[in-house]
């Protein structure tokens, strides 16, 4: 592939324009006297802007079908990147819209809430355009710390310091893994940049690869599959989401996975192509698990955050299903799959996040959203058009994610795994299901607590994100030509 070379500053403007916001909010917020709400609001704004501003910079500069190096060829842009970015700052504005309500409602107000947003998007971005193992290292780390620290914001409640420090010990230990494994390739092939890593694969690949390249990707592929919270790797997600607020939930159910996921394809597809054959076994394994587990893990579950985070392990499961083909196909489904997920999980839960429990400030149980359609149709509405999606349920946008994954894996040859999906997708329909009828059909508790039925201050931000996402889950299917043609030149990216 010919490599085009840009100025060192040209490709990255929306990272230092999100960095540049960022620190100006800190400094602000260090020097205030005194935390408010209104600030706070204020503040989100104004992330929500940049987030914007950088989005509409890195649409201006346009998909160009070529591939743009930068820093030494430490940083690259191809279409593919160009996607993910764009789903990265759109995922992460949507977060933040959606989540400064509750953040006040829930006595989170904190003025570090923003800028860390912002900084975990940047490092996320960085993790997507890295060309170098170390690049990729300091944006993983970038976004790791912002999210730790993230988990931890409510200081008062003892499960969100549980999890927060859960997170960080099984976070470091998956940084650990992850350079053993770099170090190894380094070791072993004197670089740490993928371009280089691709040539030495090709050449050792007639006469056999070093065993140490072999474990030091093998390391590597255990810490992303950390990230993307695939068995055998999953344990941290179920305690993470139910102990966290459940804006931060959201965030992290979000775009850290779209991250991930595209680092994890990229390793994978480019630099390992020629290994793909010792590699899909493995892939195969980590897909058909977390399906299983996912599946029916979730059937248990009485508390709704814990059941989204078994969904978040099947759904992961169906995105290494497209990994798993490697084929032209898996990958324009993979970035398919991930645009739906993204904007499903966002749309449940903001409409989790319009609403109050029984008792609580913020709904926790399935049973809180009892006979909450009497109460508010518009939010059931939206919630089970969600729900159904994520249960593949035609015409929704869900069923055309997990029908672009199963026809690339029987491509491919993958019959058992497409078996496997279809299977486990009829299990985990019973709980997606589930939550509807307990919307629709249960009544409204016979002595509900004070805050039941009530919702938060829904502002117009949160209104514009929920029935962006309600119109794209409902009408996809009549518009998916701008997801599939961005998907398409991704895949042409990797595999050409």
């Amino acid at each position: 592939m010919i490599n085009f070379y840009a100025p060192d500053f040209k490709l990255i403007i929306p990272e230092l324009i999100l960095v540049t916001i960022s620190l100006g909010l800190l400094i602000a917020g260090a020097f205030r006297e005194k935390d408010s709400s209104a600030s706070f609001r204020i503040y989100g704004r104004i992330a929500i802007l940049s987030l914007i501003l950088a989005l509409f910079i890195l649409v201006f500069q346009g998909l160009s079908g070529a591939q743009w190096v930068t820093f030494q060829g430490q940083v690259i842009q191809d279409d593919a990147i160009y996607f993910a970015k764009i789903l990265i700052l759109a995922g992460s504005g949507a977060v933040l819209a959606i989540s400064l309500p509750s953040m006040v409602n829930e006595h989170l107000d904190s003025f570090e809430y923003s800028p860390l947003i912002l900084l975990a998007t940047v490092g996320m971005m960085l993790m997507v355009e890295a060309n170098d193992f170390m690049v990729l290292f300091v944006g993983m780390e970038m976004q790791g710390l912002c999210l730790y620290i993230l988990a931890a914001l409510n200081k008062t409640e003892e499960k969100s310091s549980e999890a927060a420090l859960k997170y960080f010990i099984l976070g470091a230990l998956s940084t650990c893994l992850y350079l053993y494994g770099v170090s190894l390739i380094y070791g072993f092939s004197g670089s740490t940049n993928f371009e280089i890593l691709e040539s030495v694969v090709r050449m050792e690949s007639a006469g056999g690869l070093s065993m140490g390249i072999f474990l030091g990707l093998t390391f590597i592929m255990a810490a992303l599959s950390f990230k993307v919270s695939a068995v055998p790797f999953h344990m941290w997600t179920p305690d993470v989401y139910q102990g966290c607020p459940t804006p931060i939930t959201a965030f992290i159910a979000a775009t850290p996975k779209i991250a991930a996921m595209v680092i994890f394809l990229r390793i994978m597809i480019k630099p390992c192509m020629l290994l793909y054959g010792e590699w899909q076994l493995v892939i195969v394994f980590i897909s058909f698990a977390s399906m299983v587990l996912g599946a029916f893990a979730a059937l248990r579950q009485t508390d709704i955050k814990r059941l989204l985070a078994y969904s978040a392990i099947g759904q992961m499961g169906y995105v290494l299903m497209g990994i798993a083909a490697g084929n032209d196909e898996g990958i324009q489904a993979v970035f398919v799959y991930l645009t739906l997920y993204l904007v499903m999980i966002i749309g449940i839960f903001g409409c989790l996040m319009c609403l109050r429990g029984k008792g609580q400030m913020g709904v926790q149980n399935i049973e809180d959203l009892s006979g909450i359609s009497k109460l508010h149709p518009k939010i059931a509405l939206s919630l089970a058009i969600f729900m159904f999606s994520l249960a593949g349920v035609p015409p929704l946008a869900g069923f055309f994610a997990k029908l672009y994954v199963l026809k690339a894996a029987l491509s491919a040859g993958l019959f058992s795994l497409a078996i496997a999906g279809v299977l486990t997708s009829v299990v985990a329909a019973y709980y997606y299901l589930k939550i509807v009828k307990v919307m629709y059909f249960d009544n409204v508790p016979e002595f509900p607590g004070a805050s039941y039925g009530q919702t938060v201050a829904i502002s117009i931000e949160m209104k514009i994100v929920l029935n962006l996402c309600a119109i794209i889950i409902f009408l996809f299917f009549v518009f998916p030509n701008p997801v599939l043609e961005m998907a398409q030149r991704a895949a042409f990216i990797f595999l050409r």
